[in-house]
């Protein structure tokens, strides 16, 4: 079972919302500079806005400097004008402000920081806040360690369809952390998360199927799921199913497929761990192949693109 996800979102979208969008003004034009890429002019319109004190364009200026955009990036600059606009409760920019504490990106590292500007974001209903201040009571960082307050707040950001906060409550009834054990209900959130893409949790669903747990065991659905998992470039849900079609578990025994979801994990994995695994899993397989079959995989491999959720 893979760990659960440890995420420190930051709110990436442009602020809108203290606007009247189909009024023109400064702001409207630092918008369409925006959306055409000229950020330095976009900067331009939005700049002399947050120095009059607007938190809209303050939060925006902040995500500007965050991502270097319209000048250099600087990360010290994205925390000062996030504050300023966190300091009049602007929710997005309070969120940002956690993460660059939970982070020490613009600030030094503080964790009791970064969960207070969670909790002002998280007490207004955003939805990234709450799941970052799940974690913050999960991992016991910024305060005591408390699984049931953790569940509480990923409970908030699930209602709102979140499916990290899905994921991360199947996680919890499945480790048993915050609530008894139970695989059942470990199944009905993955499915929730993994019905809007989440490949994580398509992939544990899969393994629930395959190991049996909480479901009836079941090599077939386990496949369907780590397909899913895979198409999207998931390095251990490749392996999988490598695995499934060199053992004919679910699927019909195809060493040429087995070995392409092998050569697809052991490039596309992002730790050591899984591309050692993948590689000796292929490197095996080899043994029994032909190199015409190898030759064909490889083929497949090369012609591959991940198939990425809506």
């Amino acid at each position: 079972m893979k760990p659960w996800i440890k995420l420190f979102l930051a709110c990436g979208l442009l602020a809108l919302s203290l606007f009247d969008v189909t009024k023109a003004g400064p702001f409207e034009d630092g918008l369409a500079a925006f959306l055409k890429g000229d950020y330095a002019a976009a900067m331009s319109y939005w700049r002399p806005l947050a120095d009059q004190g607007n938190a809209v364009a303050q939060y925006n200026v902040g995500l500007m400097y965050e991502r270097g955009l319209g000048g250099p990036q600087d990360q010290t600059q994205a925390v000062a004008w996030y504050r300023k606009a966190a300091d009049q409760g602007y929710v997005g920019a309070q969120t940002n402000l956690g993460v660059a504490y939970a982070t020490g990106q613009g600030v030094p590292q503080d964790y009791a920081q970064a969960v207070a500007w969670y909790r002002k974001a998280a007490d207004q209903g955003d939805a990234l806040a709450q799941i970052n201040l799940g974690q913050m009571y999960r991992d016991g960082q910024g305060m005591a360690q408390d699984y049931t307050q953790a569940l509480a707040w990923y409970r908030k950001a699930a209602d709102q369809g979140y499916a990290v906060a899905q994921f991360n409550i199947g996680m919890m009834y499945d480790r048993g952390r915050g609530v008894p054990q139970d695989y059942t209900q470990a199944i009905t959130w993955y499915r929730k998360a993994a019905d809007q893409g989440y490949a994580i949790a398509q992939y544990n669903l899969g393994q629930k199927y395959r190991e049996g747990q909480g479901v009836p065991q079941d090599h077939v659905l386990a496949v369907a799921w780590y397909r899913k998992a895979a198409n999207q470039g998931f390095a251990v849900a490749q392996i999988n199913l490598g695995v499934a079609y060199d053992r004919g578990q679910g699927v019909p025994q195809d060493y040429i497929n087995s070995y392409m979801w092998f050569i697809l994990a052991a490039s596309r994995a992002t730790d050591a761990e899984t591309r050692d695994l993948a590689a000796e899993n292929r490197d095996v397989l080899a043994a029994k192949m032909t190199p015409a079959q190898i030759a064909e995989a490889q083929g497949l491999a090369r012609e591959w693109a991940p198939i990425f959720a809506p």
